[in-house]
């Protein structure tokens, strides 16, 4: 019996809909808080509070919810969980990748990303190695293998899992979702050539603190010169046929985002839903 899709944010991204998201602090009570939302997924955050490897291996296991995998008949859980590593994409700390899918994360949310040589470290770090002569080998993974805890928190065989352990779209049936961060002019100049060059992004989300900051209007994102440098952003990926995403959905701005065609849209604190549902009524889903 073939497996049904296991990412949830994937599987409303490849049917053309919107996903929902949020960065969440690595904390077993907000896991447990987050069980019966509506979100698609969350985005346990490492960058900026720390990361804790114990942490997140509790608030994966605290997210799960038994009734309602049993009630859904699939492994797939109802939100699924993704990690922002704290490394920088020009620090290369590949093994942070690593020790988070081997946890049973299902992608990696990589923080500033500036050039085609950073974003293809980060998409090879979130695969297996394979040789020259075997499909879809570029870019070369490198990612070392120990995923009996992700085969277990997957709820799937070994073979399963290396099977789906592959970032899609570029593998079709991969499980694991890529997602760059561009976050400064550097990024923007580059995007382009990072789109072309780097197969297997699965989404590019847009730094709007660290961009607004060094174009002089610190956390100003509806500056004129911020939003143009965002809307050239999402231009570009449009252009490239990429997801692109907004890191900072509310409620006053919800309809102007997903009318400039952000489609992964990470939402307000897991504590307030009404964001979440005024987006999701926007957007139809």
């Amino acid at each position: 019996m073939s497996l049904p899709r296991l990412n949830g944010m994937i599987g409303a991204l490849e049917k053309g809909q919107h996903c929902f998201s949020l960065f969440a602090p690595l904390e077993p009570q907000v896991a447990i808080e987050l069980q019966q939302s509506p979100y698609d997924g969350v985005v346990f955050e490492g960058e900026h509070q720390g990361w804790d490897v114990r942490a997140l291996r509790d608030s994966l296991q605290f997210l799960l919810n038994r009734g309602q995998i049993l009630k859904n008949g699939s492994p797939a859980p109802s939100i699924t969980p993704m990690a922002r590593v704290p490394a920088n994409g020009v620090e290369k700390n590949q093994f942070l990748a690593k020790q988070a899918l081997d946890l049973g994360c299902y992608g990696i949310v990589f923080p500033h990303i500036s050039t085609v040589d950073e974003a293809y470290n980060a998409i090879a770090a979130c695969r297996y190695p394979r040789l020259k002569n075997k499909p879809l080998y570029e870019p070369q993974g490198i990612r070392g293998d120990g995923p009996m805890q992700a085969c277990r928190y997957w709820g799937i065989s070994q073979q399963d899992y290396y099977e789906r352990a592959d970032v899609w779209p570029l593998a079709p049936k991969g499980e694991i979702l890529a997602v760059l961060q561009i976050e400064d002019t550097t990024g923007i100049s580059n995007l382009r050539d990072i789109l072309k060059n780097v197969p297997g992004i699965g989404a590019i989300v847009i730094g709007i603190g660290d961009l607004s900051q060094e174009l002089g209007y610190p956390r100003q994102s509806d500056h004129p010169e911020v939003r143009a440098a965002m809307a050239e952003i999402v231009a570009i990926c449009k252009e490239m046929n990429v997801v692109v995403g907004h890191p900072h959905v509310e409620a006053s701005n919800a309809q102007r985002i997903v009318d400039e065609g952000f489609r992964f849209l990470m939402c307000a604190a897991p504590r307030n839903f009404s964001t979440l549902e005024k987006t999701r009524a926007i957007t139809g889903r």
